[in-house]
């Protein structure tokens, strides 16, 4: 089975929505996306995604599925110097947390633990695991157990944020790694596949991630959206 996690295009989060560089980004996507051969497309409940996965979804002559828990993953943090969401810390705060680098264990933080990440985690890993049980694959320990091999390919169009968690489920690693030292830019497409070495055991492995290539085809930049400014004194590049 194939994974492609897409993420929304540049963002409005004000109005939910994308914005011009995002619909540019929209319609190099869609070039794109019009080439893969998809057996089932699920898309997030938010307006962002919706709007990014609309042009490809055309051209793919497809429908996606809404699924409630592709959501941004944004429980609200008291972190140490603001509120705000669960993945987005400083480099001195989150890798002094004792159990940031831990897989089972990176919620145990009196902060995360207050804001009730630990809870919203498991929901999304509950649903992701019935969804790929659905699929053909149950997670059992750290490895899958193979119920119907498939060459399926799957597209989720949802958010960097979720897409961390989905990737920590099926690879073992805590998201607070990917969250902060990788970064999906918008409309950057990762490409997760089984790997079955002995009959009826699986393992995830990503093949790419955060690819942008579409938007260098399109001669477009990629936006600057989940990333903060290179060197110190780049005040026209976000600081927090």
């Amino acid at each position: 089975m194939r994974l492609l996690i897409v993420r929304h295009g540049d963002p409005d989060y004000e109005n939910d929505a994308l914005t011009s560089q995002g619909r540019l980004e929209a319609e190099a996507l869609s070039e794109r996306m019009k080439n893969i051969k998809a057996d089932e497309c699920y898309v997030s409940p938010l307006g962002r995604a919706k709007e990014t996965a609309e042009t490809s979804l055309k051209k793919m002559n497809m429908k996606a599925e809404e699924l409630e828990w592709l959501r941004e993953f944004a429980p609200k943090v008291n972190r140490p110097q603001k509120l705000g969401v669960a993945w987005d810390w400083l480099p001195q705060d989150w890798t002094n947390m004792p159990y940031a680098f831990d897989f089972d264990r990176w919620t145990q933080y009196p902060a995360l633990e207050e804001a009730g990440v630990q809870k919203e985690r498991d929901w999304v890993y509950a649903e992701f695991s019935a969804f790929l049980e659905r699929h053909g694959y149950k997670k059992e320990g750290k490895i899958f157990k193979v119920l119907e091999p498939n060459s399926d390919t799957i597209v989720l169009f949802c958010h960097f944020g979720l897409e961390c968690i989905l990737l920590s489920y099926l690879l073992n690693l805590s998201p607070f790694v990917l969250w902060h030292s990788t970064i999906a830019a918008p409309t950057s497409v990762t490409t997760v596949v089984t790997e079955e070495r002995r009959e009826g055991i699986a393992q995830f492995r990503m093949l790419a991630f955060g690819d942008t290539s579409h938007l260098y085809a399109a001669g477009i930049e990629p936006a600057f959206s989940g990333r903060f400014r290179e060197r110190y004194t780049n005040d026209w590049e976000r600081l927090d």
